[in-house]
């Protein structure tokens, strides 16, 4: 079928006729409180640098160079640079309709992926998308998410400042200087790309202003592993880092694969590796402001990814917050005019430093029905409390409860089947009807005290939203024939992409907030410990980050099973689990009325629980 493009007629969307670049041209200009395009695409100056890493990863005796492809206004002035790292520039590639680099036959960029190239560079920008070390043009290796990832980006920043020696060529002498940068620099990107901002911010690096993490990692163990069982996503980084390898980096990083494998143990326990991948221990020295969006139904880079790192960075640092209904999705393919909109403003107040004063307006919008969005001050929003609420025979509620629960690990379970009432592998408690709204605005986290019958046994928690509800399904959009155009095509480089729409449906229940254990790391998450059979432990594990409003008449439930077979992988010998309820709590973030307890049924018989996706 024939694409149908589209000109959106918005203010900063629209594609205007460039004025021709001058030595009179300005860097940039506002019209109407935003910069405006006055630079023209066709006469952008496109290069590409490489940096010294100051690594030797690959063991080459060389220090590796990381490939920076550069586009920019022809300008005498000096502009800002949005930045993007990425490992998927000639893999996977970029945005839902997978972009990659494309280079003319003299090796000069030509297609750079995404529409901030087309948006920006007339407004005064320059964009650099970045290899990470091991992939594309770089040399070195690909270690996920330790020194080599966040090297590809301080490298480079460094070289915008002045700091870093930048060539050429990947190993020639010739040096290439960054004379057009004002030095400040702003880190974008989705995923994997987005984990690498959260990691250059960690470091405190001069010259990066803002970052913008789009369903970004921050702890990598949390991506691999939850509280000692692993997601059977891959067994170890290595697996991961393997698919985006170049030629070089397969030939010769043998032993940063080995480190990874062995810094990884199955057991799922956190380990040095691990720690020197977690971003969130050293979040205290963030400087850049955070604009973050997170998908509240992502399984793949889990909400739990952002909220442990907006909550460890300092309060004194500028955040913004979006919350989608959708899985692991980009704000450009579910709020597209609205996002563009704001990342507009956004770059223009910390790159550009003009006073738009959107550093003061609502902190967090989030998404409460398809399209249906809301606003507020500050996030969590003011009023909410940790809430300490207990399962006990009367259902869930305030009162510690007393006796025991008991249920059998099938190995096979699903959301679905739990909460529906169809599998009996679990305990469910909840609360009576609610008579007003409640919010649930954190990170919960559950105690439980468990006993198992085998030597092995993992845990798995919900918070469950029960009551009708019209919801995004599946990844929560579905792509569109017509575009939409978002700045200034040039030849080569298109700034038209296809339009969505959300995929809608009713359910009866939702899971807001679940969490994942291994029982045999109850002390301590670095410590595997022996399991006896019947003897009661007490274990503590985080549940994921959510912003969710449940309404009045709906119930808030609390479900404990065993194995979730959609999320983790199944204990060797599977248990009996008998669950200790006078001494087993769930702490969750509540904005409204603690709820009284219940023992009514449940009954749910269409299911949100969220979507895995791929990494990318």
């Amino acid at each position: 079928m024939k694409r149908v493009r589209v000109v959106v007629a918005l203010a900063g969307a629209l594609t205007l006729t460039p004025i021709p670049a001058t030595a009179a041209t300005p860097a940039f200009t506002l019209s109407g409180g935003v910069s405006a395009p006055i630079h023209s695409m066709a006469d952008a100056v496109r290069e590409t640098v490489y940096v010294d890493s100051g690594l030797d990863l690959d063991g080459d005796g060389t220090r590796d160079r990381v490939a920076a492809d550069v586009i920019r206004p022809s300008t005498t002035g000096r502009v800002p640079v949005i930045m993007e790292a990425s490992p998927y520039y000639q893999s996977t590639g970029r945005g839902n309709e997978s972009e990659v680099k494309t280079y003319d036959s003299a090796g000069v960029p030509v297609k750079f992926p995404l529409f901030y190239d087309n948006y920006f560079v007339p407004r005064g920008y320059a964009v650099v998308l970045v290899d990470f070390l091991g992939t594309n043009r770089s040399r070195g290796c690909v270690d996920v998410g330790g020194q080599s990832e966040i090297a590809s980006g301080t490298a480079v920043i460094d070289w915008l400042n002045g700091r870093r020696t930048g060539y050429t060529t990947l190993t020639g002498s010739a040096t290439k200087t960054a004379s057009w940068s004002t030095g400040a620099v702003g880190m974008i990107g989705k995923s994997w790309d987005g984990s690498i901002a959260n990691g250059v911010a960690s470091t405190g690096i001069d010259g990066l202003k803002t970052i913008v993490p789009i369903a970004g990692i921050s702890r990598w163990y949390d991506w691999f592993r939850s509280d000692g069982v692993a997601y059977p996503s891959y067994s170890s980084p290595t697996g991961l880092g393997s698919q985006f390898e170049n030629s070089n980096a397969r030939s010769r990083c043998g032993a940063v694969r080995t480190q990874m494998t062995n810094g990884s143990p199955a057991n799922g326990d956190y380990t040095a590796m691990w720690q020197a991948r977690d971003f969130v221990r050293n979040a205290s020295r963030v400087k850049a402001s955070i604009f973050a969006i997170h998908g509240l139904n992502d399984l793949n880079v889990k909400t739990l990814q952002f909220g442990q790192f907006w909550d460890a960075v300092p309060a004194t640092v500028p955040k913004k917050l979006w919350f989608s209904q959708t899985a692991h999705v980009d704000p450009f393919d579910f709020r597209r005019a609205e996002w563009v909109s704001t990342l507009h403003r956004w770059f223009d107040r910390w790159l550009l430093n003009v006073p738009n004063g959107i550093e003061n307006e609502a902190q967090v919008s989030s998404e409460r029905g398809p399209d249906q969005w809301t606003d507020d001050a500050t996030w969590p929003p003011a009023g909410t409390v940790s809430t300490v609420l207990r399962p006990s025979s009367s259902g869930l509620g305030t009162a510690p409860g007393t006796g025991t629960a008991a249920f059998t690990d099938n190995g096979s379970a699903t959301p679905s089947s739990w909460i529906s009432g169809s599998n009996t592998g679990r305990v469910i408690y909840s609360t009576a009807p609610l008579t007003s709204e409640l919010r649930v605005a954190g990170t919960s986290s559950i105690t439980v005290g468990v006993s198992s019958s085998t030597p092995t046994a993992h845990l798995t928690a919900y918070l469950v939203d029960y009551g009708p509800a019209r919801v995004r399904t599946g990844e929560g959009i579905r792509t569109l024939t017509a575009e939409s155009c978002w700045g200034e095509s040039r030849t080569g480089d298109d700034a038209c992409y296809r339009n969505t729409e959300a995929t809608a449906g009713n359910v009866d229940a939702q899971v807001i907030a679940r969490g994942w254990a291994d029982l045999a790391n109850y002390e301590s998450v670095s410590v595997t410990r022996t399991i006896t059979p019947g003897t009661k432990y007490r274990m503590t594990f985080r549940l994921s980050t959510t912003d969710h409003v449940i309404p009045a008449g709906h119930r808030l439930g609390l479900l404990i099973g065993g194995t979730d077979s959609s999320a983790i992988v199944r204990p060797s010998q599977l248990p009996r689990l008998t669950v200790d309820l006078a001494d087993t709590s769930v702490r969750i973030p509540l904005r409204g009325s603690v709820p009284s307890a219940s023992a009514a049924p449940l009954v749910a018989n269409s299911v949100s629980a969220g979507t895995k996706g791929e990494l990318g």
